[in-house]
């Protein structure tokens, strides 16, 4: 029998069950024995990606005099104010301070009582790369650097040649069992396809709108309305037709799996407010997905969110960054509360991620495409309140700089930091060899978990 129809008979035999009064009492008990399954042993990925490519260089700021003045004085139009900015002072800095965005009132909270971190200039490489080498060229390089959706591809694959998976669905893939009921919701996108989430096998991730409506929600399998009674004779066709088959086998699967995370929803209880924004609806939807997690029986789950608009070359650079690094903030916070009121809040981890960094240097009214860039990791679980990795020296042609204009090499790999998040998630060194077949080049710890 497979997982799917194991999935069908399960939530068919509740509804009849409840139609008997029984439904109530069984359900109940099913929520005990998952809670027993997912309570100690339960772990979450969120992904934001940020399209477009967020210039990270005013995401992070230094706020130290001598070290701002440079900065201002070299990004010239772009530069932010430094009483404006929301200050930060890393406990691992040494004293060294630095100013997060002013729109990112939110994460600085998270900040400063040890829920949220900073680390600083990542991006894709294959193997640590100097100044020196990125001159000789002497050492590889990922493909089609600065490329949109080259490097948005190397972020979410850990890969560097025509990538056809993600380091998401290949470490779930790897650590959820193929038998386990519901495995299919262990990767779940609430904003369309992403690679990321994409496995090298058969696991695939299923599509949640964040607006919580699910497709066929007016379609009652025993309905005798119109529309019903029609889906039903539809489904029920049987056709030579390859294709014709194949749509009406997905359709079905689709119907009945969406029925039973309904199912699952109908029983979450979630308080917390989120921004009515694009990204808190997202987030809003991952907390109520992470609270039926007993429902569904799962231990693990790679949610994938998105935010766009950061391909800011022009003038309206600054305002742009303003009111999308707000929302990011906003609704950030919203879902650390909500996981907290969840009692989840040190098995769900969050992190951002995007294209590339931007340069450091203006183009006259916005910025260009760069490499490295600074992210934000949150969660209970997180060693906050600190800065990881190497922040760039803000210096022109200087050791950190590709090209003359703050094009930042990234001193942590992006197997390094997706590996120190795949590694609190549960995976063994051999799992983590498979997902990231470049991790030997690298540290595998950016040090970001206790």
């Amino acid at each position: 029998m497979n997982n799917m129809t194991t999935n069908i008979q399960r939530r068919r035999f509740l509804k009849y069950a409840g139609a008997t009064g029984a439904g109530a009492a069984l359900l109940s008990q099913l929520d005990a024995l998952a809670q027993l399954s997912t309570s100690e042993d339960y772990r979450a990925l969120v992904c934001i990606f940020m399209f477009g490519g967020n210039d990270g260089n005013n995401l992070l700021v230094p706020y130290e005099t001598s070290d701002y003045n440079r900065y201002a004085g070299i990004r010239s139009n772009l530069a932010l104010p430094r009483d404006a900015l929301q200050l930060i002072a890393p406990s691992n800095t040494g004293g060294i301070r630095y100013g997060l965005h002013p729109a990112m009132s939110g994460i600085k909270q998270l900040f400063d009582t040890g829920k949220a971190a900073v680390v600083a200039n990542v991006g894709p490489l294959m193997v640590p790369t100097s100044k020196a080498q990125w001159n000789a060229r002497s050492v590889p390089l990922p493909d089609n650097l600065f490329s949109h959706s080259d490097q948005q591809a190397q972020w979410q694959a850990s890969l560097y040649q025509t990538p056809r998976s993600g380091w998401g669905g290949r470490l779930v893939e790897r650590m959820v069992d193929g038998s386990t009921l519901n495995r299919g919701y262990s990767v779940v996108s609430v904003t369309g396809n992403n690679l990321w989430e994409t496995s090298d096998s058969v696991l695939t991730p299923y599509k949640v709108s964040a607006s919580g409506n699910f497709g066929f929600d007016f379609y009652d399998p025993k309905g005798s309305d119109p529309l019903s009674a029609a889906i039903t004779a539809t489904m029920s066709e049987k056709h030579d037709h390859l294709l014709e088959q194949g749509w009406l086998d997905v359709m079905a699967r689709s119907i009945d799996v969406q029925a039973i995370l309904t199912d699952a929803l109908a029983g979450s209880a979630l308080t917390t407010t989120f921004p009515d924004t694009g990204l808190g609806a997202q987030l809003r939807m991952v907390a109520r997905l992470i609270s039926a997690r007993t429902r569904l029986g799962l231990k693990r789950q790679c949610f994938f969110c998105s935010i766009g608009g950061f391909d800011t070359h022009g003038e309206d650079q600054l305002q742009r960054q303003n009111e999308l690094l707000g929302e990011i903030s906003a609704a950030v916070s919203a879902f650390q509360t909500a996981t907290t009121e969840l009692s989840i809040a040190n098995n769900v981890t969050l992190f951002t991620a995007s294209d590339f960094g931007r340069t450091f240097t203006s183009n006259g009214q916005g910025s260009d495409h760069g490499w490295g860039s600074h992210h934000i990791i949150a969660g209970g679980a997180v060693q906050g309140g600190k800065l990881y990795g190497t922040f760039p020296t803000h210096q022109l042609n200087g050791p950190d700089d590709s090209g003359g204009n703050g094009n930042w090499i990234p001193t942590t790999s992006v197997e390094t930091y997706a590996a120190t998040l795949a590694k609190w998630f549960g995976a063994s060194d051999a799992v983590l060899g498979e997902v990231f077949p470049r991790l030997g080049y690298f540290n595998a710890d950016a040090g970001f978990f206790s």
